[in-house]
């Protein structure tokens, strides 16, 4: 429910040049616009409002003499420092706008009629004289050539099986022959040009060309890729007309349709079906559509069109109309008439790249002029009872209003709607406090019409009902009437035609004055003026707006607000600076508007809404910039407001968190607005509450409780904010308004005890007015039940996070067993009744049945709406059993199978298969066995099918102590046997009183089993003890290295042959003398561990000074990258190519991270070690880590290895390891510092803030810590440890 307000007009009159202007093209770094002419080129300043340079085509041979050439576009490339330039003829020129200097890069023959460059500059389409599409490299490489007319679909053609074709289907009265008629095509348009347009997606990776077939006549549209490949083609559309335009966010494209009795915007999407329309103001052969153009944020779409000779001597104008669409309505927001002759001819209009807002326009008689609107919500500003809370919405020649004290009507439908005679530009309803009501439209004629609210002598025609009345029903509404037009007088007539917007920021200050601001031609000033009613003779429905006063003020003025209590106005300028208007003094004085400090006010940033607002008795300035930045007079409190709004003394607020805070502001100061605002000070009281995603407030309904919010899709929300229903309750109460509080308590769910409560002295003096307003005596019995003391405990157990539901049934139970209660005291029946307003009759039902009281299931029963046939045998089933048997019963049926088995175990032992099953079937192992005696039977049942179920789990260990606690031991020794675990497993085998070849046979077993587990000593020890085999232990110990073990053993058992035939042999083969096995493997280990150390750590200073780069270029070219960055607002245009074709694959693509499965894969797919992946440091760092580490773990073996190399003798081989290793340590230890740099680790910590920071640090710093530190990857960033106490050399060896 927003409209489009200007706040800004920038104007160039009487450019001084040679020719006529035919296209124009922004310079957006530099702010200067480049013109082209039949002469050739001119580049301006329009906010210095002069010539920076001029180039001649016509000397250089491009363009005729004669001023009958023609360029056909202009393109402005950034990274080249020039501007492209095509001409008719068929010449690409290159300008160099700092030399001069001219390049022709290419000529076609045939002539170019059309010159396209994609969004990223990167290629760049022509299409030629003889119907062909050519594309190019930003260097003027010949890509592709094809034709622009093609016989075939494209790539993304329908396949059908033919369900559903024509001649299956019924035609009504046209006969079965209609579907075997020869589609007829309806050629071009009378007015159209013929010449091919196009028009590129905003990502760059499609575009669109409409052609006019020649072998129908008709108009195409064909949708090509980025490679040249033809994706599809439209469906044939009659009456197509030559406008195309691509939607930046792409999803549609626009273009227009003539039908027999009327023009349409239609849209096609990217397969070529058409998806939508809307249809236009005019008649059909009443206008021509000259253009359409998206803005950057696709919010708004321009339609260009001109008036077509339909009389002689008739006034031809040229319209700019500007659409918006919400919740699949299309509103026209604004509309520019020019006229089509003279010097307000239009020539083009293009929307600015950068500024979403902002539309530059160019005249025949160089004129340029430049727009500026920002979104508003027209809202009606009273504070009273009698302001009806109105909200206008501008759609075309109507106003459409609604009335939210009324009801909420949800757009596109209203209340009522205003008709108007042309279309509407600007509404404004009355500043003063008595007359909120009334509301005066600006149209595009610069006529103002004033509709007041209140008895109207007949009925107005203007003033038609919406959503509300119709059907014979009344409607109890007051609309407004139409009092009088009135005509806008101009010092200087010539001003309107030239610039249809002359007039901005109109506030209808008093009863019949209003403010408007108009900004100068020739320097950065401002004029306000003062419009007002001029007498008149006849009293008729037309009156005029005489200027009766203006004041110049040295500043661009980009909003004015007025405070309706103080009748202050504040302006602000485009720098940010707010001036007070003393618009009731006889000398008009303009004067800045100081802070309670006395200095001057200024915004750090322009702000688009601005108000005025009494804070702690000092009248303050609020502002709220584009970029969500939240200003009181010029301290920035938040940065993340999305709207607000001032009502009385509440300030309230939306913010990106998806929360709205309001704030009491007559004791408030800018600390407790700030602290109240900053996200770790979020109070959970009645300030804040939580709201959908996107939430804008469109208003407040005075002196009620009603918050109107409008969500992203248009939708409407209607919240009732605890702060404002609050306050209300405590106006009412205060003037003794008992009805109306009681009847917002009741519907808010508020407790009634405030109303006794708020003021208890003044409540007891006037509760027979209390009484005599309630009138009611279920609503006094309610008042009194919230007032009793035991309700609030039995409120206070149910409303606590876990419901104590079985406490409040006993205190129930209490209040039954009881004497009689006293008078005034709660009865059993009362409790039960006011638990049932709380909780679920059901849920309570059940948990009445888990008292095991049959007597309070039976009175909650009767409460229900249970039908007693359902309950009554049950519980008649359940009064016969045993005690404990009839607990179990109901403790299964309310599935509370712990008591169950508790219960089902005190039954006697005839009942325990019952209680096995059930353990089993709900795995209740533990419960169960704290039930039995660990002596019984029953506990040994129990644990054996404990084990047996641990076993089925793969959880052999546990299994194995189960089965051991309760003397299961060969269930037990079974379970050891596959875990492993050999010395439980020996235990059992002692229990069991094995034999010895048993034991021998058991140890060999485990030793196996040991030696899959690379567990050689242990087997070892298994084998020597158990198997009396030492022979195979000595092998085993060889195996696992465990070099001085195994010596033990040799000389243990007096063999000394073993050092020959298996010792040495393990360290050094006869035949090979010079590099024994064990000592040759390690030293091939540490020269794989050095390669892969050093060649991760030079790869990691490549992908460093890689990222360094990159963050330096994005520094320079303050391009937010990251979406997470609150700095930008989400209709920022600034985008980089990547983030935009990012948008599109990351909708196309088909991965998803649902099952676990693929989340393991992700898993290990996040650190790539693969060149250019995107946490390419993140892996190297990774495996250094593990390098590192790796080799920190050898120091023990390698000085095992190292003593036994000495001791027989290998001192040479001893020497080259210990040196080895000794080596890599050092590598690693010195190249420390150098990967793990302190500047890494502390960018891994905390993003860059700080007074000292500027917008473009933080960014990269949260770029940065986006795209190369993720959070749970923080630890990478801590540098292994070496430890350097570890002994690990043999001095021997030195």
């Amino acid at each position: 429910m927003r409209n489009l307000k200007l706040f800004r007009t920038l104007e160039f009159r009487d450019i001084q040049a040679p020719g006529k202007p035919q296209c124009f093209s922004l310079r957006t770094e530099q702010r200067t616009v480049l013109i082209g002419s039949d002469h050739g080129l001119i580049e301006i300043d329009p906010v210095a409002r002069e010539v920076k340079n001029e180039i001649s085509l016509v000397a250089e041979g491009f363009l005729p003499e004669d001023g009958s050439g023609c360029i056909v576009g202009i393109q402005d490339l950034l990274d080249q420092e020039s501007v492209c330039v095509a001409t008719a003829s068929g010449d690409v020129i290159l300008c160099n706008l700092s030399t001069c200097q001219l390049e022709c890069v290419g000529s076609v023959a045939s002539g170019i009629s059309v010159m396209s460059w994609s969004p990223d500059q990167e290629l760049v389409l022509l299409a030629t004289g003889q119907q062909t599409l050519v594309m190019m490299t930003k260097d003027f490489e010949p890509i592709m050539e094809q034709q622009i007319h093609q016989d075939d679909f494209g790539e993304g053609k329908f396949i059908t099986v033919g369900w559903g074709r024509k001649e299956t289907q019924f035609h009504g009265s046209e006969g079965r022959q209609a579907a075997f008629q020869v589609q007829m095509y309806q050629s071009a348009l009378p007015w159209d040009d013929h010449r091919p347009q196009v028009t590129w997606r905003g990502d760059g990776q499609f575009f669109a060309v409409s052609v006019v077939c020649p072998e129908t006549g008709a108009r195409k549209v064909r949708v090509w890729n980025r490679e040249f490949a033809l994706q599809s083609t439209s469906e044939p559309v009659a009456g197509l007309g030559p406008a195309l335009a691509w939607k930046p966010s792409g999803s549609l494209i626009a273009s227009t349709q003539e039908k027999p009795n009327q023009q349409d915007i239609v849209f096609f999407e990217k397969n070529g079906l058409l998806h939508g329309h809307f249809t236009l103001p005019f008649l059909k052969d009443e206008v021509k559509v000259n253009g359409l153009l998206w803005n950057a944020d696709s919010t708004v779409l321009a339609v260009w069109l001109e008036d077509l000779q339909r009389a002689e001597n008739c006034t031809l104008k040229t319209y700019v109309q500007l659409w918006t669409v919400g919740n699949y309505h299309w509103y026209l927001k604004q509309s520019l008439p020019f006229s089509t002759c003279g010097k307000s001819k239009l020539v083009s209009l293009t929307w600015d790249p950068v500024t979403p807002s902002r539309l530059h326009v160019l005249c025949q008689g160089w004129h340029y002029l430049c727009y500026d609107w920002h979104w508003t919500t027209d809202r009606s500003s009273g504070e009273n009872s009698g302001d009806m809370a109105n909200v206008a919405v501008i759609d075309g020649n109507r106003v459409l209003v609604t009335v939210f004290r009324q009801g909420v009507v949800p757009p596109p439908m209203c209340t009522y709607r205003l008709l108007l005679p042309h279309p509407v530009n600007q509404v404004m309803f009355s500043a003063h406090p008595q007359k909120s009501n009334d509301l005066a439209v600006l149209d595009a004629s610069n006529q103002i019409s004033v509709y007041k609210c209140g008895d109207s002598p007949s009925v107005d025609p203007t003033v038609k009902l919406g959503a509300v009345g119709g059907n014979g029903f009344k409607v109890s509404l007051r609309t407004p009437h139409l009092e009088k037009r009135y005509k806008i007088q101009f010092e200087n007539g010539e001003d309107q035609e030239v610039n249809p917007l002359k007039l901005s920021l109109l506030t209808w200050i008093q009863e019949d004055v209003f403010l408007a601001v108009s900004h100068s031609q020739s320097s950065a000033q401002s004029v306000i003026h003062h419009l007002t009613v001029a007498p008149s003779e006849t009293d008729d429905e037309h009156g005029q707006l005489s200027i009766s006063s203006s004041v110049t003020v040295d500043g661009v003025i980009i909003s004015l607000c007025c405070n309706s209590k103080t009748k202050s106005v504040a302006l602000q300028l485009a720098g940010g600076q707010i001036l007070k208007y003393f618009w009731e003094s006889p000398s008009l004085a303009v004067e800045p508007w100081k802070n309670p400090s006395g200095f001057p006010v200024r915004f750090p940033y322009p702000c688009t809404q601005t108000e005025l607002a009494m804070i702690g008795g000092e009248e303050c300035v609020l502002g709220l910039s584009d970029r969500c930045r939240f200003f009181i007079n010029d301290t920035e409190i938040a940065s993340n407001i999305t709207s607000f709004a001032v009502y009385a003394e509440f300030l309230l607020l939306t913010t990106h968190s998806h929360t709205c805070q309001c704030f009491c502001l007559r004791d408030a100061s800018f600390n407790t607005l700030h602290a109240g605002l900053s996200s770790s000070h979020l109070s959970k009281g009645e300030s804040l509450r939580k709201v959908e995603r996107g939430s804008r407030i469109v208003t407040v309904v005075p002196q009620d409780t009603k918050l109107i919010l409008q969500m992203p899709r248009g939708n409407l929300e209607v919240v009732h904010h605890r702060a404002l229903v609050l306050a209300q309750i405590r106006k009412w109460l205060d003037k003794l308004m008992f009805k109306e509080a009681f009847e917002c308590m009741r519907k808010l769910r508020i407790n009634l005890n405030l109303i006794h409560d708020h003021n208890p002295k003044v409540f007891l003096e006037n509760v027979d007015t209390f009484i005599r307003q309630i009138d009611s005596v279920n609503h006094i019995n309610l008042f009194f039940t919230e007032l009793k003391y035991c309700l609030s405990i039995l409120t206070s157990h149910v409303k606590k996070t876990t419901p104590e539901l079985e406490i409040v049934l006993q205190k129930v139970h209490e209040l039954q067993g009881s004497a009689p209660p006293a008078p005034g005291a709660v009865s059993a029946e009362e409790a039960l009744k006011y638990l049932l307003l709380l909780v679920d009759v059901n849920e309570l039902y059940d948990h009445s049945l888990g008292t095991y009281d049959f007597d309070l299931v039976l009175m909650v029963a009767e409460k229900s709406q249970k039908d007693p046939k359902e309950y009554l045998p049950f519980l008649n089933t359940l009064k016969k059993m045993e005690i404990n048997y009839q607990r179990f019963t109901i403790d299964k049926y309310l599935k509370r199978y712990e008591k169950a088995i508790g219960h089902l175990s005190k039954c006697g032992p005839e009942y325990f298969p019952e209680c096995l099953n059930l353990v089993k079937d709900k795995n209740l192992y533990k419960e169960a066995l704290k039930l039995y005696p660990s002596d019984s039977q029953q506990y040994k049942d129990i644990s054996i099918a404990y084990g047996e179920h641990l076993t089925r789990e793969r959880l052999y260990e546990p299994a194995g102590l189960v089965f051991a606690r309760c003397g299961a031991h060969e269930k037990a020794l079974d379970a050891f046997l596959t875990s492993g675990s050999w010395q439980q497993a020996l235990c059992m085998a002692a229990r069991l009183n094995l034999t010895q070849d048993q034991l021998a046979g058991l140890g060999r077993t485990l030793a196996g089993k040991l030696v899959e587990q690379r567990k050689h000593s242990d087997a070892a020890t298994v084998l020597e003890q158990y198997a009396q085999d030492y022979e195979e232990a000595v092998v085993l110990l060889l195996e696992g290295a465990a070099w001085e073990e195994a010596l033990r053993l040799v000389y243990k058992y007096n063999r000394p042959d073993i050092i020959e035939t298996n010792v040495k042999p393990s360290i050094l083969e006869d035949h090979f003398p010079s590099a024994p096995p064990a000592q040759k493997n390690y030293m091939a280990l540490l020269d794989s561990q050095t390669a892969t150390f050093s060649r991760h750590k030079d790869r990691l200073l490549v992908v460093r000074e890689l990222q360094e780069q990159a963050q330096q270029v994005n520094l320079d070219d303050e391009v937010p990258q990251g979406q997470e960055s609150d700095l930008f607002s989400e209709t920022s245009s600034v985008m980089s190519g990547s983030d935009m074709s990012g948008k599109y694959s990351q909708s196309n693509s088909r991965i998803s991270a649902r099952s676990s499965k693929n989340r393991r894969k992700a898993e290990r797919k996040k650190h790539s070690l693969k060149e250019g992946s995107p946490l390419e440091d993140l892996a190297l760092l990774e495996a250094l880590s593990e390098v590192v580490q790796s080799t920190e773990k050898l120091k023990d073996e390698v000085y095992h290895i190292l003593k036994v190399l000495f001791l027989f003798e290998f001192d040479e081989q001893g020497r080259e390891l210990q040196k080895a290793f000794e080596d890599t340590l050092q590598l690693m230890e010195r190249s420390l510092p150098e990967i793990w740099t302190p500047t890494h680790q502390q960018n891994s910590a905390t993003p860059v803030l700080g007074p000292s920071s500027t917008a473009n640090s933080i960014m990269a710093s949260y770029q940065q810590q986006k795209t190369s530190v993720p959070v749970l990857d923080a630890e990478l960033f801590i540098p292994p440890k070496i430890n350097k106490k570890t002994q690990w050399k043999l001095s021997l060896l030195e």
